[in-house]
């Protein structure tokens, strides 16, 4: 998980985040965060992964309830660099909203996206979600601070 997550970041983020952190190693921080999201299962957040072959090729990652009147958040979606576009993100999105709704039924969904990712504006409005709030995000893995949209189903 937290390869595919450093893999995808180098891929999709160039230009978003500092390319001193994308070249830097990140590995670690992902290695810890995702030892510590997968050992919790108290806290309600879940994970679905996408696999090929035997390989993790796609995941998204789940809070449930975020403490807002949002509903549950998107964390993290990523797909395998070289997959994206065959529709992996879209089935691991299909599969967060059915497990939502067997076990919040009225719960909405929504996820940040920074405002200059623009392929993944492009993702979640192809999928249906509908711009509903901007604010600035952050601290992102390389320690910035950016303008966000929120995305809404």
């Amino acid at each position: 998980m937290a390869r595919l997550h450093v893999e995808s970041w180098r891929q999709s983020y160039r230009g978003i985040y500092s390319d001193s952190f994308l070249d830097g190693d990140p590995l670690p921080e992902r290695i810890a965060a995702w030892t510590q999201r997968l050992a919790s299962v108290e806290d309600g957040c879940f994970t679905i992964v996408a696999e090929r072959d035997g390989a993790i090729v796609g995941f998204v990652y789940v809070i449930p309830d975020d403490g807002s009147p949002n509903g549950a958040l998107i964390q993290n979606i990523h797909v395998r660099p070289g997959l994206q576009g065959q529709g992996v993100g879209s089935r691991l999105l299909a599969e967060a909203a059915k497990v939502l709704l067997n076990q919040r039924p009225s719960a909405a969904l929504s996820v940040w996206v920074r405002a200059d990712n623009t392929p993944a504006h492009a993702f979640y409005e192809a999928l249906g979600g509908r711009r509903s709030d901007h604010k600035v995000g952050g601290p992102f893995a390389d320690g910035s601070l950016a303008p966000v949209v929120r995305y809404e189903w």
